[in-house]
C-alpha cells in the first residue's frame, strides 16, 4: 500500500462489543488501565409526553477509536526528543521507544487521548497501526477482530473517495485540530448539528 493509512468506522454498525479493544490489548500485552483502542458510549434525549402517552426520543451509538495518524500529528509537534515519528510510505504515526524519556507532553497535547504511559517501562505507548502485522500483509488487529465490520483501514484517499470525508460527529474532537487519518461514516444520531 501507498498514501496515508486510516481507518475506517461505519458507527451505526457498532454494537459496542469493545472486541476491537479486547484484540488491540491483547496482541499488544496491556496492563490493566490500558487501551491503545476505545470504545464509549454516546447516549442521550429524553421523553416527550402528549397527554397519556410517552414518546422516547433517546439515543445510544458507540465510537471506537484509537490513534488517528494525523496528518497534522500534536503529539509529534509536542515531543522534545523527537521519539514520535510518522513513517514515511504510510503515514503512521509511531513512538522510538528508545528515544522516549517518559515525559507525558504527547498524552496533554493529544485531543484524542491516544499515548498512554506506562508505568513498567516509565515510557509512553500507543497504537502504531499494527506495523508489524501490515508488514506481514496482515490486517491490525482491531480490524481482524470486528465482528460487525465496523472498523476497516486502507489508504486514506481511497476510503475518502469511497465513504466521503466525515469525521465530524458527537463524542469526537473537531478534526481541523489535527487532521486525523479517519473516516467516519456516522449513526443518524451522531451527526453534529
Amino acid at each position: 500500500m501507498c498514501g496515508q493509512l486510516a481507518f475506517y468506522f461505519e458507527q451505526k454498525s457498532c454494537t459496542g462489543c469493545s472486541t476491537c479493544s479486547i484484540a488491540c490489548k491483547d496482541k499488544n500485552n496491556l496492563e490493566v488501565g490500558q487501551n491503545f483502542r476505545k470504545v464509549y458510549e454516546v447516549s442521550g434525549g429524553n421523553y416527550k409526553k402528549r397527554g397519556s402517552a410517552v414518546f422516547p426520543q433517546v439515543y445510544a451509538f458507540w465510537v471506537s477509536i484509537s490513534c488517528n495518524h494525523c496528518l497534522d500529528p500534536a503529539c509529534m509537534k509536542s515531543c522534545p526528543t523527537g521519539a514520535i515519528r510518522k513513517r514515511k510510505r504510510d503515514g503512521i504515526v509511531y513512538i522510538c521507544e528508545e528515544k522516549c524519556t517518559g515525559c507525558r507532553r504527547c498524552i496533554k497535547s493529544c485531543p484524542y487521548k491516544a499515548p498512554q504511559y506506562d508505568e513498567r517501562i516509565k515510557k509512553v505507548r500507543k497504537c502504531d497501526f499494527c506495523m508489524d502485522l501490515l508488514d506481514e500483509g496482515k490486517e491490525p488487529a482491531c480490524v481482524a477482530a470486528c465482528p460487525m465490520r465496523a472498523l476497516k483501514y486502507g489508504p486514506l484517499q481511497l476510503i475518502r473517495e469511497r465513504y466521503g470525508k466525515v469525521n465530524e460527529v458527537q463524542g469526537m474532537p473537531g478534526s481541523h485540530i489535527t487532521e486525523p487519518a479517519l473516516v467516519i461514516s456516522p449513526h443518524r444520531d451522531a451527526v453534529k448539528k
